[in-house]
Parts: structure tokens; sequence; C-alpha cells
């Protein structure tokens, strides 16, 4: 896990990318009836650049203050959990507001498709199950610990400073 706020944001790179990635070909998959073709990974990735904004914006300023509040406060004990426990509480509650706010997205992104905005509800509502049942497997056996192992090949502890060294 990261040490501090640069690593934190690093990490967050890597881990979104991962996250929009796979939940974008998902979401265009579910759409096209769950076909998989080179027509279905180019519209994902077309959307995958917005999507990734809005993404790194929720994780920064949203969900990562949420999850660690909630895990901090109900899950488990700085110095008490051990530090896969405190992953896996932090990873999990990650997903929860995520799929919340990137559902609404998706059926934001779908209405500029279909033109009727009476349908963002219905859609965010239907689309929230759908991507949560994705979402927190993905996250928590393919996404977090590859994102984990990335991050520690490139940045091995200690080799990203809090602050810049001096000149």
């Amino acid at each position: 896990m990261p040490t501090n706020k640069r690593e934190s944001l690093i990490f967050t790179v890597i881990m979104c990318f991962c996250m929009v990635l796979f939940m974008s070909l998902y979401n265009v998959m579910r759409v096209h009836g769950w076909r998989l073709n080179l027509g279905i990974v180019a519209e994902a990735w077309v959307g995958f650049p917005p999507a990734y904004i809005v993404a790194m914006l929720l994780d920064v300023f949203v969900a990562s203050r949420f999850a660690k509040w909630f895990a901090f406060r109900f899950l488990v004990t700085p110095g008490k959990s051990s530090p896969r426990a405190i992953t896996l509480a932090i990873s999990t509650m990650m997903v929860f507001p995520m799929v919340l706010f990137m559902s609404l997205y998706g059926a934001i992104e779908a209405f500029t498709h279909v033109g009727v905005p009476a349908a963002i509800p219905g859609m965010w509502l239907a689309n929230i199950p759908f991507n949560f049942v994705a979402a927190l497997p993905w996250n928590l056996l393919v996404a977090g610990p590859f994102s984990r192992w990335l991050f520690r090949r490139a940045f091995p502890v200690g080799t990203v400073l809090e602050e810049p060294a001096a000149a």
C-alpha cells in the first residue's frame, strides 16, 4: 500500500486505469448482449478517457475519503488490524461510492445516445447491481492485487519521497 500522498496518487492512477478499463468493457459488452469483438473494444476505448477523468476525480475527492473514514471507523483499527485487513477493508469500501457515482455517470452518458432525460434515474438504478457484482470481485481479486504488484515493482518502498529532494 502507498505510504505517502505522492505514492497514493500514483497508485490511484494505476488502480483507476485497471478498474475503469474493465468496467467500460464490461458495460459496453452488457449493452450489446455480452458479445466481444473489436467494435465492442473500440467503443469501450473511446468512452474510456472521459470515464477515467471522472473516476479519478471521484476517487481522489469522494470515494477514498469515504472508504478510509468508514473502514477505520467501523471495520479495522490502525496498529491492531493486519495490513491485509486494512487493505481489504478500504478496497471493499471504495467500491460502494464508485459504483453509485460511476453508474450515474454511465446513465448520463447513455442519455446522450438515448436522448430521454426521464430515463436517467431508471438506467442509473438498473446499472447499480450489475456494476456492483462486477466491480467488487474485479477490485478485490484482479485489479487491486495487480495494481499493488505493478506499483511496488515500479516504485519500491522508499523510492517515492513525500517532498521533492532539494537540488
